[in-house]
């Protein structure tokens, strides 16, 4: 499997590979994609161009987690903070994550891949919004991989959403709100809390993302810029996390 996924020979060094094999995955496996800009800063480039070679790395890790069968892969995109950012690097994103929707669509479908997307979708430009709304549902019948896109997205935006919809929902009721309340008007709702979650560039913070979903998944970070992430990174990160011991605040250590 590995040598049809990675193109290497049955004679170059397969170790890492070998390891995986039988290993325990993480359910629900987070990305922060971080690393665009530096990527092509260092190389004298345009930010977009850090941002084009970006998109070819996730659709390699993509294609790794499809492979893997993974259940769930969830990745950072675009957060609510950087609209901040030049309105010119803003509108070539728009327009860049348009044109990798529409022609990964169909390889989706045939990679049986389940595709959603977390944030203020709507509040994205309209051509774009629209395509992510026929994507989700061309793609709704599917069984395999579910790949959640956070884009307009932030943490904290997510909660306070949830919050309104369950003080909308529970108006007038004298019911305690519980913690499957929260979890049901959640952005993610129905995906397993997040195991690990992998940031690319070397900083080491969530940065407003799964703020809730990641309250005990393992991190995993690499000084990789994103466009740098290959998938035998993505393998070496998901071997790592296999032989994590996890204690979920208790004594007991419990085996990934």
């Amino acid at each position: 499997m590995w040598q049809s996924l990675f193109g290497r020979s049955a004679e170059q060094d397969n170790t890492v590979f070998e390891k995986l094999e039988g290993c325990s995955l993480p359910k629900h496996t987070a990305i922060i994609m971080d690393g665009n800009g530096r990527w092509a800063k260092l190389r004298g480039l345009a930010r977009t161009a850090g941002h084009t070679a970006g998109v070819n790395t996730l659709r390699n890790i993509i294609k790794a987690a499809v492979d893997l069968k993974l259940e769930a892969l969830t990745v950072y995109a675009f957060s609510t903070e950087n609209w901040k950012r030049p309105a010119p690097e803003v509108d070539f994103l728009m327009t860049l994550f348009y044109d990798y929707l529409k022609k990964e669509i169909a390889e989706m479908k045939r990679d049986n891949v389940k595709l959603r997307f977390l944030g203020r979708i709507d509040e994205l430009p309209i051509k774009l919004s629209q395509l992510a709304y026929e994507a989700v549902d061309e793609l709704k019948d599917n069984k395999g991989l579910a790949l959640s896109v956070a884009m307009n997205y932030g943490g904290q935006d997510e909660l306070l959403r949830a919050v309104r919809k369950i003080v909308a929902i529970n108006k007038d009721k004298d019911r305690e709100i519980t913690l499957q309340d929260v979890e049901n008007n959640l952005d993610t709702a129905g995906l397993p809390q997040v195991d690990l979650i992998i940031r690319t560039s070397g900083d080491l913070r969530l940065s407003n993302f799964l703020i809730w979903q990641t309250a005990y998944a393992e991190f995993w970070a690499t000084e990789k810029n994103w466009p740098d992430f290959t998938p035998e990174d993505f393998i070496q990160a998901l071997y790592d996390f296999s032989h994590r011991e996890r204690r979920f605040g208790g004594v007991e250590a419990v085996k990934c």
